[in-house]
This record gives C-alpha cells, structure tokens and sequence, in this order.
C-alpha cells in the first residue's frame, strides 16, 4: 500500500468511503469482488457491503497491481495467489523466466 494513502482507523467502511479511499468508483470494487476471490465484503442483513480494513489494503494492493503496474487482472490474480503462498517476487521472476523457456522451446520446434 502507499505510504500517502491513510486509512481511517475504523472496524468496517461502507463501498462509497472505500471508493473514495481507493479513489475507484463503487462499480469496479463490485466488479472486483467477481474478479479476486480474497475481496469479500461482509454483508448485514439489508445486503450492503462492509469492508474491513484488510480489504480495503487488498483493494489498493489490486489498484497498484492493475492501474500502476499495468497487470492483466489473471495476472494480478496470480500475482494475489502467489504473494498468499510466501513465494517472494524473486521466486516469481523465476518461475516466468522458465515459462519463457519452455515458450522458445515450443516456438523453436514449430518453426
């Protein structure tokens, strides 16, 4: 999460306090919950959403990913599964050097 963005301290946020603190419309937060299983909202009883504050660094983690560095949501979402497991962004670096390996190999047998 970036240091300039400050989280109120409080129990549960409501989407629109954390549209405003993502600085993301209510529509793409619902969108995401369809899109990163590890985005669910509580729900009272009348169906409104209530986020924790462990969701709402999720969602901003996921905004970086996505809007900052320009991952592809099955990217951001493997990236999410990953960072979950303990698998360091060196682990990930070589696992994606050995995919594109295996790729060229692939590549240089079909030519």
């Amino acid at each position: 999460m970036p240091p300039e963005t400050n989280i109120p301290e409080k129990l549960y946020f409501r989407i629109g306090e954390v549209s405003e603190i993502a600085g993301v419309p209510s529509y793409v937060l619902r969108f995401w919950e369809t899109e990163f299983p590890s985005v669910k909202p509580r729900r009272t009883e009348s169906g409104q959403r209530l986020y924790r504050k462990v969701d709402v660094e999720r969602i901003l983690l996921i905004k970086r990913l996505l809007h900052d560095q320009r991952f592809t949501i099955q990217g951001a979402r493997q990236y999410l599964r990953q960072a979950d497991r303990g698998l360091t962004r060196a682990d990930l670096m070589a696992e994606m050097e050995a995919i594109q390996r295996e790729l060229r190999t692939i590549r240089q047998l079909l030519e």
